[in-house]
């Protein structure tokens, strides 16, 4: 038996492959084969017995209500089987996640070149292992390995000293128990409520060069390799504040900038 039903409330189709029986009845089956299609205007149901059948407006709520169920059944929102989620952030200047949380990948941070007046603004994390496009003649250059410009200054306190003109690494983590997460700047905890990812301080380009987003780069950042390209493309150097329409206190003039990522 095949039957198109067409809901008053919504302007859709609804038709069942099933044996001749009644609509009650055959929704009740769990049946095999279910579309839901757009249509318009009235219900009409056809057998093989060439019997026509009209189904009244509760007949269709109860169809309706009947598919909807068994959809949300069938994707478990209703069974009380937990539903695949989480939450990614990037950890800057590392080569790995934190203890507990999955990787997706890992790799180098990337940037627009510190004299390129315009352009992309934010770094990047790219994987070590890209789908590279094909060769061009333009020359439009953007993309650059980002280094470490820290070294006797501009370097956080804590930090290693010995990264200088290195590469920076970072990695795509996957928090799977949590759904959200946050950076805070300025701090090196997190707010009750929520769980502490990793702590670092906040680094950018240098303030005469071409403008650049804030990270927060592990306290712990370590080198992409023991190589120095010292290319100058993309850069990152260790901030400092400046007190003045920035309120000290609470803050303090000239000092690092803690970060936090957190997660809930």
């Amino acid at each position: 038996m095949l039957i198109s039903s067409t809901t008053p409330y919504t302007d859709f189709t609804v038709t069942f492959c099933c044996d001749n029986k009644r609509i009650k009845e055959v929704a009740n089956m769990f049946l095999p084969c279910i579309v839901v299609g757009i249509a318009t205007s009235f219900v009409l149901v056809q057998c093989h017995d060439c019997k026509d059948y009209d189904l009244s407006a509760s007949d269709q709520s109860f169809l309706m209500k009947h598919y909807l169920i068994t959809t949300r059944k069938d994707g478990g929102l209703s069974t009380g089987k937990p539903i695949a989620s989480g939450v990614t952030y990037i950890r800057w200047g590392k080569k790995g996640c934190p203890k507990g949380v999955d990787m997706v990948y890992t790799g180098q941070v990337g940037g627009n070149d510190r004299g390129n007046k315009a352009g992309g603004v934010n770094y990047l994390c790219l994987p070590n292992d890209p789908e590279n496009g094909e060769s061009q003649k333009d020359d439009n250059a953007q993309l650059f390995g980002t280094e470490y410009e820290i070294g006797s200054s501009y370097k956080p306190s804590g930090m290693k000293g010995d990264m200088y003109n290195k590469e920076v690494p970072c990695a795509m983590c996957f928090q799977k128990r949590k759904s959200v997460h946050m950076m805070i700047p300025g701090r090196n905890t997190c707010y009750k409520g929520w769980t502490f990812e990793y702590s670092g301080f906040l680094m950018t380009a240098y303030k005469t060069h071409s403008s650049k987003d804030y990270l927060c780069v592990d306290k712990d950042a370590e080198p992409y390799d023991n190589k120095g390209s010292n290319e100058d493309g993309a850069l990152l150097y260790g901030i400092r504040t400046k007190c003045g329409s920035l309120r000290c206190p609470p803050y303090k003039d000239a000092t690092d900038v803690r970060c936090v990522v957190c997660a809930k």
